[in-house]
């Protein structure tokens, strides 16, 4: 299956932010492992390591890397995500009469 991985690219001057995608091959149901990440980086000439594991935050290994770090920004598999309209919600709310 297929993972879509969207990833911005931090330079330090001026700050600029790149927004760029990878691709990454993995089980059914499953995200990619951080070592796959990191090999898919390098592929891209980016030779990074993993920073923070929670952010998904890779910083270059070389110093003299143009950029100052990576962040995984989404990984996309194809799946469904349910993701709730706070807008739209709060108008039912007010539209809709309450029943107690």
């Amino acid at each position: 299956m297929e993972c879509i991985v969207h990833f911005q690219v931090i330079y330090p001057q001026p700050q600029e932010r790149k927004s760029l995608r990878g691709l990454i091959f993995v089980g059914q149901g499953q995200e990619p492992a951080t070592n796959q990440l990191t090999t898919m980086f390098k592929d891209m000439g980016f030779h990074v390591r993993l920073e923070d594991e929670a952010q998904l935050l890779f910083k270059p290994t070389d110093a003299s890397a143009n950029f100052e770090y990576i962040r995984v920004t989404e990984l996309d598999t194809g799946e469904e995500v349910y993701k709730e309209d706070k807008d739209l919600k709060s108008i039912l709310e007010h539209l809709l009469p309450r029943r107690f």
